[in-house]
C-alpha cells in the first residue's frame, strides 16, 4: 500500500495591514507635517523676537495676508473644478482703479464704489467663463489672456496714471472727489480691536468652507474636478458649475481689490500685480494640509497665515526682502512634496 503526500503548499495567513512605526510616522508627516511646520515657525519667531509676540504684530500679519488669502479662496474654487484662475491679481488691481475712478473722479460715495467694484469682478469672472466654458479654451490660457486684457484695460481706464485726490484731470480741472472715510475703514478700521479686513477674511473663509464642504453645489464642484465626464453623464450641468466657480473667483478677487484700495488710499496702477503669485501659492500650499491632496478652504487659509508668519518674522529679523521670496518658494516646494510625492508613496 502506497501513500501519497500532498504537494499543496499551505497558504500563509493573511497579514494585517502594515502598522510599522515607519509607516505610522510617514502617514503622520503627510497628514500633519505642514501644520507642524507652521506651528514650529511661529514658535521660533515668537521665542526669538519679542515684538513678534505682540498682539498688534499678529493682527497686522493677518491684515497683511488678508488680500492674498481672499484671492486664494477664489483660486481654490477654480481648482476644485479642475481649473486655475490666473487673473485674480489683475481683477484685484482693476477693483482698485474702479474704486478710485468712482470716488475720486466721479465724486461718488463709497457704497457706489463698492457696488461698481463687485460688478467689475463679476464681469471679469463671466469673461473667463465665456472663454473656458463656451469657447473651450484651457483654463490657464484663458485666464492668462484675461489677465493681460484687464491689466491693459485698467491702464486705459485711468490713462496710464494713478488716481489720487486733488489730481489734475485731462480737461484741466481738479478731481472733485476723495476716498470716503467709510470706504477707508474696509482696511484701516477695527471692530473690537480686530481689523475689518481680518474679519472679512475670516467671514469669507467660513462662508467658502460651508459652500464647498457642506452644500450640494460644493460637492458637485469637487466631483467635476475629479471626473468631469462622469459628472456630465450623471446629469450635472458641468459648464454651468464651472462658470459659477469663475464668477465667484472674480467676485472674491474684487473684494480683495476693495481692501487694497482702502489700504493704499489711491488708484495705484500697479496694485494687484504681486498678488497673483501669493494667491496661487497659498491655494497650492493648502492642498497639503491634513494630507488631503486637494484644494480646500482651511488649507488655503493656513497657507496664507504661514506666508504671513514668514514675511513678518523675516522682516523683524532684518533680512533683505529678496530672501523672503526664496523662503516662500522653498515652503511652496515643501508643501507640494507633502501633497504629491509623499502622498503617492502612501497610496502606492
Amino acid at each position: 500500500m502506497t501513500t501519497t503526500q500532498s504537494t499543496e503548499v499551505p497558504t500563509k495567513a493573511a497579514l494585517p495591514p502594515a502598522t510599522s512605526t515607519a509607516v505610522r510616522v510617514q502617514n503622520a508627516v503627510i497628514k500633519y507635517g505642514f501644520i507642524f511646520v507652521t506651528v514650529a515657525l511661529f514658535l521660533y519667531f515668537a521665542l526669538s523676537e519679542g515684538s513678534f509676540r505682540e498682539s498688534a504684530t499678529l493682527l497686522d500679519t493677518l491684515r497683511y495676508v488678508s488680500v492674498a488669502a481672499i484671492l486664494g479662496l477664489g483660486v481654490t474654487l477654480t481648482m476644485a473644478v479642475g481649473g486655475m484662475d490666473m487673473s485674480v491679481g489683475a481683477v484685484a488691481g482693476l477693483g482698485v482703479s474702479v474704486a478710485a475712478q468712482t470716488m475720486v473722479v466721479q465724486n461718488q460715495v463709497g457704497t457706489v464704489a463698492i457696488v461698481a467694484v463687485l460688478a467689475a469682478g463679476a464681469l471679469a469672472g463671466l469673461l473667463n467663463a465665456l472663454l473656458i466654458v463656451v469657447l473651450k479654451i484651457p483654463d490657464m490660457l484663458a485666464t492668462l489672456g484675461t489677465m493681460f486684457v484687464i491689466q491693459g484695460g485698467k491702464l486705459i481706464l485711468v490713462d496710464g496714471q494713478s488716481i489720487t485726490p486733488g489730481m489734475t484731470l485731462d480737461d484741466g480741472t481738479t478731481a472733485p472727489g476723495r476716498f470716503t472715510a467709510g470706504f477707508l475703514r474696509i482696511d484701516r478700521g477695527t471692530v473690537l480691536g480686530i481689523p475689518v479686513s481680518v474679519i472679512i477674511f475670516g467671514g469669507l473663509t467660513l462662508a467658502a468652507w460651508v459652500f464647498l464642504a457642506r452644500t450640494r453645489w460644493g460637492r458637485v464642484l469637487y466631483a467635476i474636478g475629479a471626473n468631469p465626464e462622469a459628472s456630465r453623464l450623471a446629469g450635472i450641468r458641468v459648464g454651468a458649475y464651472r462658470a459659477l466657480a469663475y464668477v465667484l473667483s472674480g467676485v472674491l478677487a474684487s473684494i480683495g481689490g476693495l481692501i487694497l484700495a482702502s489700504r493704499i488710499g489711491q488708484g495705484d496702477v500697479s496694485a494687484g500685480t504681486s498678488q497673483l503669485l501669493e494667491a496661487v501659492a497659498v491655494a497650492l500650499v493648502g492642498t497639503s494640509v491634513l494630507g488631503r491632496g486637494r484644494p480646500n478652504v482651511w488649507g488655503t487659509a493656513l497657507g496664507a497665515v504661514l506666508i504671513g508668519i514668514i514675511t513678518t518674522g523675516l522682516t523683524i529679523k532684518g533680512l533683505p526682502y529678496y530672501t523672503q521670496d526664496v523662503v516662500e518658494g522653498a515652503v511652496l516646494i515643501l508643501a507640494l512634496v507633502f501633497s504629491f510625492t509623499l502622498s503617492k508613496r502612501r497610496t502606492a
